[in-house]
């Protein structure tokens, strides 16, 4: 998995995961990278320093800019006046974020087959061949989908299937 910084044309930059960079063209190409803040699908890869981990022997030192509470480290943004978001652009991100999870969601149950609490057997089922390679969703436990995960099954989470604003 890669993540790009993303630029849209009205100016957000958000980031974005794909499988790697071919995976990123063929969905800007279609049409199916949005903003999350506007809906824009005119994207471009935005400009990303390179993330750098420290060395495994050496904790990271908070510049100023770091505020350390609790398990939580927050970094003020340092954003340019023309890019801060107002109440309005925060209520309209929202927005669209909770079309988008339920048009997500509408689509996984009209498209696959649900299977319930046997989501994991099936989905291990299927990617070991056992199974007919279909799309399924269902329930799975954290320990479930981590073994999945590791065992390199590919499986998404379907947001919103609870309340969407809890």
């Amino acid at each position: 998995m890669i993540v790009f910084d993303l630029r849209c044309e009205e100016n957000h930059v958000f980031e974005a995961w794909f499988r790697n960079s071919e995976a990123y063209e063929d969905q800007a190409m279609s049409d199916q990278v949005e903003c999350p803040f506007c809906g824009s699908t005119s994207v471009s890869k935005s400009l990303m320093s390179p993330n750098i981990p420290a060395k495994s022997n050496r904790r990271p030192r908070p510049g100023p800019d770091f505020i350390k509470a609790d398990h939580m480290v927050a970094a003020s943004a340092n954003v340019p006046d023309s890019m801060e978001a107002s109440a309005e652009d925060v209520k309209r991100a929202l927005e669209h974020m909770h079309n988008t999870m339920k048009k997500y969601r509408n689509h996984v149950k009209k498209e696959c087959e649900y299977v319930g609490e046997n989501f994991a057997k099936e989905a291990r089922a299927i990617h070991d061949g056992d199974a007919e390679t279909r799309g399924i969703y269902g329930e799975a436990t954290l320990e479930e989908t981590e073994e999945l995960l590791n065992d390199g099954v590919d499986i998404l989470p379907v947001p919103g299937l609870g309340k969407l604003d809890s």
